[in-house]
């Protein structure tokens, strides 16, 4: 189970290896790499350390990042979940970003003797920004070994019929507790413009997404829209953009906003800041009167049933996924015992 990532604390001097690590992915900056190294080294890690430090503070919880502590209570769930029936199946957590990291998992799985991965990126909608970057950290990862482990990739699920159906029961719950708003805004995370232009299926996913929620809750046209958030730098990205939607909103005299960000699979700074705190502070001060965030599914029950089945559905063909216990302590020690006589016969160390 793999996550964007998150520092380590929320200080400018942790801050600075994450955002140079992160923004140092050919996937995610597609600029030529000696000029990206200048941007990114002189001007965008020291100056943008403090102000994300300072962004993350806002949303640090006593127990640290929201985004690490709920992933981690996500797969810790789902790994219950699958072993009440599947009790050979196992769950790893990982970060494309910081830690921890995919390489930790990879050695992990060695060592336990794993021999199928199913990697599952926790992004409803396919990104090479996201996605795809998590495919090439796990290939690069498992160079390092010898035996590869049979592997399977999830590439998106964002027609899956359950995570549909629980991000929009979570919306209409809401919608019954807080009260129905003027418009639902959906909000995503955005990726430069060229990246659509050259085949990144990304956008369409959002707007499909988007649209069958809205249809599932009954909504009308008007009652709803699609924006994108977080862009960086001054190339254009996919429009219209979220911050400047909000102030627009505000001053057409629409009073009550819910805003839902279903590319998120779990709450972080870009929904918990950028959306739930300085989003709101830019509807009001155009004239809103109340925006509402709709958390993400986190570790709900929900949750862990869509990811449980999804699994399930990709694992499908594999012993593991089939039931039946595992191997005991006896059948791994004798494997260790054969392997050590066939390198003593062989000569070697």
């Amino acid at each position: 189970m793999v996550n964007l990532g998150t520092p380590e604390a929320p200080t400018a001097k942790a801050l600075r290896p994450y955002l140079r690590q992160f923004l140092s992915d050919r996937r995610v900056i597609e600029v030529p790499k000696p000029i990206w190294w200048f941007i990114l080294n002189g001007f965008i890690v020291p100056f943008r350390s403090p102000k994300s430090a300072e962004a993350y503070a806002r949303v640090w919880t006593e127990h640290g990042s929201p985004l690490l502590v709920d992933s981690r209570s996500l797969a810790h769930k789902l790994e219950a979940e699958l072993q009440t029936d599947l009790p050979r199946v196992k769950v790893m957590l990982a970060m494309t970003y910081g830690q921890p990291d995919i390489d930790s998992a990879i050695d992990r799985l060695r060592r336990e003797n794993i021999q199928r991965l199913l990697i599952l990126p926790m992004y409803p909608q396919y990104s090479a920004t996201t996605t795809a970057s998590v495919f090439d950290q796990v290939t690069n990862s498992l160079q390092r070994l010898r035996w590869l482990p049979e592997v399977r990739f999830i590439n998106n699920f964002h027609h899956d019929e359950n995570w549909l159906s629980a991000v929009t029961e979570s919306i209409r719950r809401f919608r019954k507790q807080r009260g129905a708003p003027d418009k639902l805004l959906f909000s995503f995370h955005g990726i430069p413009k060229k990246n659509l232009l050259a085949g990144d299926p990304y956008y369409c996913q959002c707007q499909a997404s988007a649209r069958n929620i809205a249809e599932r809750l009954g909504l009308a046209d008007g009652e709803w829209m699609v924006t994108f958030q977080s862009r960086l730098g001054r190339a254009e990205w996919l429009k219209p953009y979220t911050d400047q939607t909000l102030e627009e909103l505000g001053h057409q005299g629409v009073k009550k906003l819910h805003v839902v960000c279903p590319g998120f699979s779990v709450d972080c700074l870009e929904t918990l800041d950028e959306i739930a705190v300085e989003g709101r502070d830019e509807f009001l001060e155009a004239g809103g009167e109340s925006l509402k965030y709709i958390p993400c599914l986190n570790d709900s029950p929900e949750h862990v049933k869509v990811l449980s089945a999804l699994c399930r559905q990709h694992g499908q063909g594999w012993p593991e996924f089939a039931g039946g216990r595992d191997a005991g302590q006896s059948e791994l020690e004798a494997r260790v015992e054969r392997s050590a006589a066939a390198a003593e016969r062989l000569g070697l160390e």
